[in-house]
């Protein structure tokens, strides 16, 4: 079978994919990837004194160098002496102990990243699998990507019975569960591959921009809720359809497409707790969920177009023009 005829195999599947039934395509499953998660904090969480922090930094050089960004200190010991100080704290280590028994089965997680990681590769032959690891921070850093590594910060995760969490508002704290994680690394992940143009910086620009990135994620992981993807909750993903047509028409009304006045677009792109101008029970980043639904529509004119050349693609004005989205207002 040809690519494309694979492809358009491939999206016929995720029009039709739902939560009984994940099976990828032959031509996916049959590519080889084993994802196997590390977890560095329970190695971490049982040194007791530096020379077991030496010795956990000499077994781990790409976190070390990657994560823990080990070269920018002007003397080892610093970084020693911090980690040391982390790895003792009797307050970390219970968030440390509830983190791990949170995530005492990782399985899930597991599947998801070999998902993703094969249409990836389908898509990208020449795509790396990054090592992944997971680790406690003490809500240092929730999520690192980058070519060779990820790491998943579990203590950002473990959900609202957590014994600490994040220091956010409660808006951005509510995405902060365990079944957005994955979704979350690999909308970073999708950095790598999309291409924007960065001398144009429109509120459309932005939000097609954006609604690549949640489409890649969706195309890689096609049985994740979108509600994970974007991280809203379910009932507001389901009103926000409910009221596309409504929303769309502030767009339109208030001229706000070619818009380039940073404040205004960070209004409908940035995050804020929910978006007053349209309604005051709208999410924020109301923006990227158009820009989502612009791409939507674009792929399914364009049967033929791959995710690498959607990816890959900077002309977000023809994107919109050829989406033809125009929902209905209610």
């Amino acid at each position: 079978m040809s690519y494309r005829l694979v492809y358009i195999a491939i999206v016929l599947f995720l029009a039709s994919c739902s939560k009984k039934g994940c099976e990828l395509p032959d031509e996916i499953e049959r590519i080889p990837v084993d994802v196997k998660i590390e977890r560095l904090e329970k190695d971490f969480f049982a040194i007791k004194q530096e020379k077991q922090v030496r010795d956990f930094l000499k077994q781990h050089p790409l976190f070390a160098d990657k994560y823990l960004q080990q070269k920018q200190y002007p003397h080892d010991s610093i970084l020693v002496n911090s980690l040391l100080g982390l790895a003792t704290n009797p307050s970390l280590d219970s968030l440390a102990q509830q983190a791990m028994k949170k995530f005492d089965n990782m399985e899930p997680e597991q599947q998801q990243l070999e998902t993703a990681f094969k249409v990836i590769k389908f898509y990208y032959p020449e795509f790396y699998v990054p090592e992944v690891k997971t680790f406690v921070s003490g809500l240092g850093q929730d999520l690192h990507v980058s070519d060779s590594l990820m790491v998943l910060g579990l203590d950002f995760f473990i959900g609202k019975d957590a014994l600490y969490r994040p220091d956010t508002y409660e808006y951005i704290l509510k995405r902060y569960e365990r079944p957005n994680m994955v979704p979350a690394a690999i909308l970073l992940l999708s950095n790598k591959f999309n291409k924007t143009d960065f001398l144009d910086r429109s509120l459309l620009s932005e939000m097609i921009s954006a609604g690549k990135a949640y489409y890649f994620v969706k195309t890689v992981m096609p049985c994740t809720p979108d509600s994970a993807i974007i991280g809203y909750s379910g009932s507001q993903v389901a009103d926000i359809h409910h009221n596309e047509g409504r929303i769309w028409a502030h767009f339109i009304e208030k001229s706000l497409l070619y818009e380039k006045n940073p404040f205004l677009v960070q209004k409908y792109i940035g995050e804020r707790p929910n978006t007053p101008e349209i309604d005051a029970k709208a999410p924020g980043r109301l923006g990227t969920w158009v820009g989502w639904q612009i791409v939507k529509k674009y792929m399914e004119r364009h049967p033929e177009v791959t995710l690498p050349e959607l990816m890959a693609d900077k002309d977000y004005k023809k994107i919109f023009n050829e989406s033809k989205y125009k929902p209905e207002k209610s």
